[in-house]
């Protein structure tokens, strides 16, 4: 059996400028710096996209030049502070399927997403982004959960 580091060679973490999509990225950072790894951080842009944590949700088309900026610099901050190899695309559609072809163009071993991105609404977490990469993807995904979440009687 081979060891972790000769099976992951590239990561791909979702990325959308929410908390769970940040701590998503410093989940990928570590693991990619610990197995030297390469980090490929997709941010799916739609029809609306929202700037700010908490933010109105915008029309994409007029914002993508501010969009891409913020994704190749404070999204994803935690990758060039972590000093792993790391590149950021940015393509049209919704996440699912952004995310699957990402996966299946650059040949990934890993994806890590976020439990919750910007439109994470605990109702809908059956429907969500995770969850259906989770279920469609033909490499391992790992979901990480948010950092505030109530950990009394749950494993860890």
């Amino acid at each position: 059996m081979q060891d972790a580091a000769q099976v992951v060679g590239t990561i791909v973490v979702g990325l959308d400028g929410s908390s769970n999509s940040h701590e998503a990225v410093v989940w990928a950072a570590r693991l990619a710096r610990s197995l030297d790894a390469e980090v490929v951080a997709v941010h799916a842009l739609g029809l609306l996209d929202q700037l700010e944590p908490g933010g109105p949700m915008v029309p994409t088309q007029p914002h993508r030049d501010e969009i891409a900026e913020r994704a190749n610099g404070l999204w994803s901050r935690p990758l060039e502070e972590a000093g792993v190899r790391h590149r950021v695309l940015l393509h049209d559609g919704n996440p699912v399927d952004v995310v699957l072809n990402v996966l299946d163009e650059v040949g990934a071993d890993l994806a890590v997403l976020g439990s919750r991105g910007i439109g994470g609404t605990p109702a809908l977490l059956l429907g969500s982004t995770s969850s259906q990469v989770a279920q469609r993807a033909l490499c391992p995904v790992t979901i990480v959960p948010p950092s505030d979440r109530p950990t009394e009687g749950r494993s860890r």
